[in-house]
């Protein structure tokens, strides 16, 4: 009778369940979060996981991928002291953590650029929704191929363009866009320093590591082959041609989304480029099918990553740092927010990049920075280099996606992959 009772009061009494598992007291049940793993954390994917990833109540982080043991430590010990528990896994192949975890919904990828686009087709082909970083690309080819993919599996994606998704550059955009500024015939967009054509040498070996230390060939993936050293795994991969977009992919995979968001021209790309015999490129011009032209120049801003629209009733430009977008006339922003509102309400999109990236893996919806947008974005970056690299003036058909008259030129939307890393 003792061991009936004790049973029977075994049923009646039910366990203690914590709310955070019954979705009570602000929690979210678990049936309803986004379950997500990142692959290659350096610090710009240690700033996007620690302020947009891991405080989205409707986001479990379970999962990271590096190629560097200290970096993989590193995230797990962030993840598992943010959530009290010790289930981040660590993986240091990709390919590894993509086919064996069945539970991840979406990745974050902030990798080198080296990176972005084959990480991002090899985990849209595992079944998984990507944001990756920028610049989305290093060459045409990679972007038609992540356009590709994503159409194929239904895969949700967004590239780390996030000033399409912050406030000051929305109202901007719009001020153009409904005409307030007149006739647009000139946007300029802000050029990083540097180089464009970039150092194609190489570093002097070094001892290489461990492989679970770091997995050297998996860092280079499709790049060529290069000796170790610690330098390019420390983060100064920028600069060299194998690795790197070039100071017009650093800063321009943002600016030059801006203009061609708001000219209306998100899903085409400038026709004409000019070259000019500047390192940095400083003042080409990027010239639409409809005469606009984009501009890029470092003057003009008192901040990073700026825009500038310039029209026959006025201008606006909007940077990093501005409270609100500088104007030519205050009037252009009596109605700020009533701007901003109504953009949200046309659009069905929110402020912050990664939130409008998570509510669209929630409804299937499509992303600011979606694969086209990002794909058109990263041509006209592509197609720059290539004027800057070959030193002539380009013509270059959206349609098609080749240039006119030039195969040199057309030699240089893809690059070689090395063997065994024939991902894109």
């Amino acid at each position: 009778m003792k061991g009936s009772f004790c049973a029977a009061s075994a049923c009646a009494m039910p366990s203690l369940i914590p709310a955070s598992a019954l979705g009570r007291d602000g929690h979210v049940a678990p049936s309803e979060r986004i379950v997500m793993g990142a692959i290659g954390i350096g610090k710009r994917g240690e700033g996007v996981l620690k302020n947009w990833v891991l405080p989205e109540k409707d986001v479990q982080f379970v999962a990271i991928c590096d190629v560097r043991k200290t970096r993989r430590e590193y995230v797990k010990q962030t993840a598992d002291e943010h959530y009290h528990n010790t289930d981040c896994a660590m993986y240091r192949d990709l390919r590894e953590m993509l086919a064996t975890r069945k539970d991840i919904d979406a990745v974050l990828i902030a990798t080198g650029d080296r990176w972005h686009a084959p990480a991002a087709i090899l985990a849209m082909e595992a079944g998984k929704d990507v944001y990756t970083e920028k610049p989305a690309s290093l060459s045409i080819a990679q972007g038609q191929a992540v356009v590709k993919t994503a159409q194929r599996y239904g895969r949700v994606y967004q590239a780390g363009m996030q000033r399409l998704s912050e406030a000051n550059f929305i109202v901007a955009n719009e001020l153009l866009r409904l005409g307030r500024l007149g006739e647009v015939k000139t946007v300029y967009a802000h050029l990083a320093n540097g180089q464009v054509n970039m150092r194609r040498d190489w570093l002097p070996a070094e001892p290489e590591p461990a492989k679970d230390e770091v997995d050297w060939d998996a860092w280079l993936g499709a790049c060529p082959w290069r000796p170790y050293n610690a330098t390019y795994v420390e983060g100064s991969w920028r600069g060299f041609h194998d690795f790197y977009n070039s100071c017009i992919g650093e800063w321009g995979s943002h600016t030059l989304a801006q203009c061609q968001m708001a000219l209306g021209m998100a899903e085409r790309s400038p026709v004409r480029y000019t070259f000019v015999d500047q390192p940095s490129a400083e003042g080409m011009e990027m010239i639409f099918d409809n005469g606009v032209k984009m501009i890029q120049t470092s003057k003009g801003w008192h901040g990073t990553c700026g825009v500038r629209f310039v029209g026959s009733e006025g201008w606006v430009a909007c940077a990093d740092g501005y409270s609100r977008p500088e104007v030519s006339n205050q009037a252009l922003l009596a109605d700020y927010e009533a701007v901003l509102q109504n953009y949200l309400a046309r659009t069905g999109r929110c402020v912050g990049h990664m939130r409008n990236f998570l509510n669209c893996v929630k409804t299937r919806g499509l992303t600011v920075a979606n694969p086209v947008v990002t794909h058109r974005t990263m041509s006209t970056v592509h197609v720059a280099n290539i004027t800057c690299w070959l030193k002539r003036d380009m013509r270059w058909n959206p349609e098609v996606e080749a240039f006119v008259g030039d195969a040199e030129a057309d030699r240089l939307r893809s690059r070689a992959a090395r063997e065994g890393w024939q991902i894109c």
